[in-house]
């Protein structure tokens, strides 16, 4: 069992990686087109959830069933609020919404995988 998860863990990093450069960017380039940073996170939550399930749920997890998406947007849902709370908490000492998401991307990429893990991934399949 632990084997299976650390796999599982390791696929995660890998998708989470492409997911969290995809996010990032979309995230930057509403920035630059003069987005105020929470607008810009709910681009890149709404660009990224088709992407990120398909990635999460089908290479890192394993279990793309359809019952599992609506969890899986409530999740966004809530690391989005994180996301927007540590960002403006981070904005006092970096004034570069930018360069502040960058530097909590790998934080919101360990928060998305407990969430993920314990409220969408459960282990247990559930019906389509």
């Amino acid at each position: 069992m632990k084997l299976k998860r650390y796999a599982t863990f390791i696929r995660f990093l890998i998708a989470g990686g492409f997911n969290s450069l995809f996010g990032w960017l979309v995230y930057s380039a509403a920035i630059l087109m003069g987005a105020p940073p929470w607008l810009a996170l709910i681009a890149g939550i709404i660009m990224g959830i088709g992407f990120n399930f398909v990635t999460l749920g089908g290479y890192a997890f394993r279990d793309m069933t359809r019952a599992r998406l609506p969890r899986f947007v409530m999740t966004y849902c809530f690391i989005y609020v994180v996301n927007l709370i540590c960002l403006t908490m981070l904005k006092g000492w970096i004034e570069q919404p930018i360069l502040g998401q960058l530097i909590l991307t790998p934080f919101m990429a360990m928060v998305s995988y407990v969430v993920l893990s314990r409220m969408v991934f459960t282990g247990r399949r559930e019906s389509t």
